[in-house]
């Protein structure tokens, strides 16, 4: 059974800073893990994926701001999310994919960037 268990979220300053964590069991270091975000209304976005090797992929929007890793041995994806914008605002959710049709997603954690 897959499970995930993501913290870090919360609220923030504009210009500042968080770390998003997610721990995941029940799937191999093998998957391709990611974080997306959603805004009531709105599609889910990726904002980031890693691959095991390390390869990353991120959504231009957050470029230079945003800095996605992983601890192979933990099974664990990290988001270090720096000079966060008020549209940063959303729902962020953990992702494991193995690019074959097995997709996970953990429960999701609000992040808040207000004044």
């Amino acid at each position: 059974q897959v499970h995930f268990v993501e913290s870090g979220g919360g609220l923030v300053q504009p210009g500042g800073s968080l770390r998003l964590s997610c721990a995941a069991s029940g799937i191999s270091s093998t998957y391709v893990m990611g974080w997306y975000r959603q805004v009531p209304g709105k599609q889910r976005e990726l904002v980031a994926t890693i691959s095991r090797g390390g390869s990353t992929n991120y959504a231009v929007t957050v470029q230079g701001r945003f800095t996605i890793s992983r601890d192979n041995a933990k099974n664990t994806v990290y988001l270090q999310m720096n000079s966060l914008k008020p549209e940063d605002t959303a729902v962020y959710y953990c992702n494991a994919d193995n690019l074959v049709g097995g997709r996970y997603w953990g429960q999701g954690t609000q992040v808040t960037v207000s004044s």
